[in-house]
């Protein structure tokens, strides 16, 4: 490794923060079979450390542990399980650098963006650690006098809990500190592109007092670990982050043993700038939602729709902002965009550039790998892009912005609206009636106003059509992993 990263990978080591192995019934373990998998840092190439790789039989252990532990956390009181869940909270915070400088290492983003995730990701845990407190029940008044009705709200169970590469702490959190805050107890598996930040996160757990079994962490082949906990009757619920088809297999799986399912699967963003747009606001929000993570979100805009008046300001000044931007390693000063993941990401955004340009669309800014190499890509605005390219029909998931032109406000809408995706939207206007009523007409889980960056802790986060079931994150992400049980209560005398 460089010597940068050595000198990050030894400070982590020395910390307990670096793990290889897994976590299972508050153990860290070697896979079975002694089989282990290589972590590389995207920027360089480098190996930062193996892993073990680990498949069917781990996982089955996991649940068995984590189906014990159940029936112990899920007895403690919310005031209990919410001082451990705080516990946790502070903990990250207080390495909250550390955990940034791994993220860096290990996914690529820089690190001002990384320490920002860590910060993000805390916050569920403070939020549910807030709210497990606030689970309420209900009383019913009953249609008879000698009878009461309630409504208990409890904990579904053992959750197994997949996330992707992307943002490696926060789709964990999101996740684990409101199943924990209602009494559930988890087998994470994280990417294997980026399982350190978990293992990381995982060994806070258990520094902040949360019982062994209670949180569980395997990674490795991602079909045997997945089989296993769709296979598991111990197993009641699933939540998972990631690509609209892998969503789907899960939720097919699922059916057998008829498990809660909560899905954040992909998008196709819109950012809708109309002509009586702030250009100045426009400018910011589209850049901030698009390259994000080097554009790697599932709530990038992946199509910004700008309306003809404005059309060539906008493209001008947009592609002129994204032309200054700094490309580079993470860890160096004033760096706005780091690698892509791997080589297959750079490959992709290639053949979406490619079916654009042989069809018409022109390259305003980019459109090429970056001379640093390895999996950089350049910042890129393509503009003439219309409905039949692959820019507007699928995620591109990289630093590509497509802009696309229209005349109304209902041409917008259409356009929108035109995709199997409805994650999150994005509308510039400083029109009050018109950003209503395109707000209620859009076809979108998340809807932000002269605004890029809408993700929160407090706010419900998902999708419709095919981006997804269920919320993350806010009060109502918490409903995802409790369970109403009626009760009537008759006559005792």
């Amino acid at each position: 490794m460089t010597t940068e990263a050595q000198s990050v990978a030894a400070k982590l080591k020395s910390s307990g923060l670096l793990r290889s192995q897994a976590l299972i019934g508050g153990k860290w373990v070697d896979s079975y079979d002694g089989k282990t998998i290589k972590v590389y840092n995207p920027a360089t190439g480098e190996v930062i450390t193996d892993v073990a790789c680990m498949g069917g039989k781990e996982t089955n252990d996991a649940i068995s542990s984590a189906y014990d532990a159940f029936s112990s956390w899920s007895k403690l009181t919310a005031a209990e399980r919410s001082k451990c869940l705080r516990k946790w909270y502070d903990l990250i915070m207080a390495h909250k650098e550390e955990l940034g400088e791994l993220m860096t290492l290990e996914q690529g983003k820089p690190l001002k963006e990384a320490i920002g995730e860590v910060s993000y990701g805390a916050g569920f845990i403070e939020f549910s650690a807030e709210e497990a407190k606030r689970i309420y029940g209900d009383i019913i008044p009953s249609p008879l006098a000698d009878r009461r009705l309630f409504v208990l709200k409890q904990p579904v169970g053992v959750v197994g809990a997949i996330t992707p590469w992307n943002f490696p702490l926060a789709m964990i959190t999101r996740k684990v500190g409101p199943a924990l805050a209602c009494g559930c107890t988890v087998v994470i598996k994280p990417s294997e592109l980026t399982p350190l930040t978990a293992l990381a996160a995982a060994e806070l757990s258990l520094q902040a007092g949360i019982p062994p079994g209670v949180v569980n962490v395997v990674m490795g082949n991602a079909s045997d670990i997945g089989d296993a906990l769709l296979a598991s009757p111990q197993v009641r619920k699933l939540t998972f982050t990631g690509s609209t088809i892998v969503g789907k297999k899960l939720m097919a799986g699922a059916a057998a043993t008829v498990k809660k399912v909560s899905l954040e699967l992909g998008g196709n963003a819109p950012c809708i700038i109309f002509d009586d747009a702030d250009i100045e606001v426009a400018l910011k929000g589209a850049l901030a939602t698009k390259f994000r993570n080097t554009g790697q979100t599932c709530v990038c805009a992946n199509r910004i729709l700008v309306q003809e008046g404005i059309y060539e300001k906008f493209a001008n000044a947009f592609a002129k902002a994204v032309q200054s931007m700094k490309v580079g390693d993470g860890f160096s000063e004033g760096v706005e965009q780091g690698p892509l993941i791997n080589e297959a990401a750079v490959k992709k955004v290639e053949s979406f550039v490619e079916d654009a340009t042989s069809k018409g669309a022109k390259v305003l800014v980019g459109g090429k790998r970056h001379s640093l190499g390895m999996t950089f890509y350049e910042p890129t605005v393509v503009t003439g892009v219309n409905s039949e390219m692959l820019l507007s029909r699928e995620e591109v998931f990289g630093p590509v912005a497509p802009l696309l032109k229209f005349k109304t406000e209902e041409d917008a809408i259409h356009m929108a609206n035109d995709t199997n995706a409805g994650l999150a939207a994005y509308i510039f206007s400083t029109n009050i009636q018109r950003a209503w009523r395109v707000t209620e007409a859009l076809e979108y889980g998340i809807v932000g106003v002269n605004e890029g960056l809408v993700s929160t802790e407090v706010a419900p986060f998902g999708g419709v059509k095919q981006s997804g079931l269920g919320r993350e994150g806010s009060k109502y992400g918490l409903d995802e992993y409790l369970e109403m049980k009626y009760v009537c209560l008759g006559s005792m005398s």
